[in-house]
């Protein structure tokens, strides 16, 4: 077993362990984390210093799975792969360290989420269509029973709405791998032979590849699972939710929709713009009308998640500048892992505000600042770092964003751009009547303590590194940026 397997399978080892009476549950859990934090940290270090600085696929390993349809076990990281298995690693530790309190049925709790992350991490290291939707599906039964056995609120109905309504979505997704598969010559499943040789695939392949991975984005209008799953599902489920299983979808388009469909993304390069745009727009209209603190975070989820498919729909303009095209790829991918750190500290933070209230409302809190100082400080540094303040990861995210798509020359994506600037002067009015509202005004009618200190433990490292990456951005972007020019190369075949 490769370092990379024993990454993806060491949490559902531990998980399995859980089985064995009078083991602690929640520290079997946090190790188990903490033990994939630093095996995916020493694969960083290793990449970096060989394959990394080409590009290239890196810890790759096949296994003989299903031979006679071309299916086979083949994961390797690469660009695009090695920070989102990080960003999994550090969210579901950060999550880990979060429900050390948790006392209802702990031992079941920890065990889904260690499946989860085995999930989670095996989907960002599938090199085979048939794995990554193995994972892909198997990400939506974990999120399932997450929500409706731990969940608050209409939680079986929010549970089973997400459960139908993305399942419906990889029903659509599985067919446009089979029609990839019958495109193939020779048929295939295995990611980097097809990207190596494209299918003779089309627009309706494209769309469902798209449909299936648009509602696991989510992006308007396959979206409407999302506030009520977010509203009803436990702190940590939230958490996950939007920090890891949201980019399945926008990893699927880079990762499979672009690099194997080239000509059907460069056709509809500006459909999927302006879909970006309007999910831009709409999640921050809609979270500016929110009382309800989990569904405004919810639907920022869907305006941040809008930026990276604007970047990516820019990335398929044949007739825009490659250079800038680029830079939108690297800005998306960047997006992926500031979202991911700053939406799971939000909701970590919102976690906080219903254990100690047992309510979202927003208009029953106040003054929170005069009794919480370091959760009004954790609160306040997320807020800044989703509305993209200099200095924190959001705004390198969207700066190379709105620098890519602006910079291709073209007049539709200038005008798509100023479009989306606009959601960032949106987001930052409703985030920061947040903060006025909740922590700067009067006392309100509920009263929120300090927070503990394993709620500090697990979300101040995440806003930390969201600061890392806002100062100091190399050690990222330089993983990223080979795979994004290698990503433009193949869209402009």
């Amino acid at each position: 077993m490769t370092v990379l397997s024993l990454t993806i399978f060491l949490p559902l080892l531990a998980a399995a362990l859980l089985a064995v009476p009078r083991l602690p549950a929640r520290w079997i859990w946090v190790s188990a984390a903490a033990a994939d934090l630093v095996l995916v940290a020493a694969m960083w270090l290793g990449y970096g210093g060989g394959t990394g600085a080409t590009g290239s696929i890196g810890y790759e390993e096949r296994l003989r799975w299903i031979p006679s349809v071309g299916a086979g076990y083949h994961v390797g990281v690469d660009g695009l792969s090695l920070p989102l298995i990080a960003l999994t690693a550090v969210l579901f530790l950060a999550c880990a360290i979060y429900s050390l309190k948790q006392e209802e049925r702990p031992r079941s709790y920890a065990a889904l989420f260690l499946f989860l992350q085995t999930v989670s991490t095996g989907l960002f290291a599938a090199l085979d269509l048939l794995l990554f939707f193995v994972f892909f599906d198997l990400s939506i039964v974990g999120m399932y029973f997450v929500i409706v056995g731990w969940g608050h609120g209409d939680r079986a109905r929010s549970a089973l709405t997400f459960f139908l309504y993305t399942f419906l979505g990889s029903l659509a997704l599985l067919l446009g791998f089979i029609g990839l598969y019958l495109g193939s010559d020779p048929r295939t499943f295995d990611i980097v032979e097809l990207t190596a040789a494209p299918p003779r695939a089309g627009a309706l392949v494209l769309l469902a590849v798209g449909v299936g991975l648009a509602v696991k984005t989510p992006t308007v209008p396959f979206h409407t699972w999302l506030p009520p799953a977010h509203t009803d599902a436990p702190a940590a489920g939230s958490a996950i939710l939007a920090g890891i299983l949201l980019k399945m979808g926008t990893y699927g388009f880079v990762r499979i929709a672009m690099p194997l469909l080239p000509g059907p993304w460069r056709q509809y390069a500006w459909v999927i713009i302006v879909v970006g745009v309007v999910s831009v727009l709409y999640g921050a209209l809609v979270a500016l009308a929110q009382r309800n603190v989990k569904r405004l975070i919810a639907y920022t989820s869907v305006n941040h998640m809008g930026y990276i498919v604007l970047a990516l729909g820019a990335a398929g303009l044949a007739a825009g500048d490659a250079q800038a095209r680029q830079l939108a790829v690297t800005g998306a991918v960047t997006q992926m892992v500031s979202h991911g750190l700053i939406t799971g500290a939000l909701f970590l933070l919102a976690g906080v505000l219903w254990d100690r209230a047992h309510s979202y409302d927003l208009e029953r809190f106040g003054g929170i600042a005069a009794t919480a100082r370091t959760f009004t400080l954790m609160t306040a540094v997320a807020t800044f770092a989703s509305l993209g303040l200099p200095g924190l990861s959001g705004f390198i995210a969207e700066f190379q964003i709105f620098a890519g798509v602006i910079g291709t020359g073209l007049p539709g994506a200038v005008v798509a751009g100023g479009l989306s600037i606009a959601g960032i002067l949106l987001t930052a009015a409703l985030l920061l009547r947040v903060l006025q509202q909740a922590f700067l005004g009067a006392p309100g009618e509920l009263r929120v303590p300090e927070a503990l200190p394993h709620e500090v433990g697990s979300i101040a490292p995440l806003l930390a590194l969201s600061l890392v990456i806002g100062i100091v951005p190399r050690w990222l972007l330089d993983l990223i940026e080979p795979f994004s020019a290698a990503l433009v190369g193949w869209v402009s075949r």
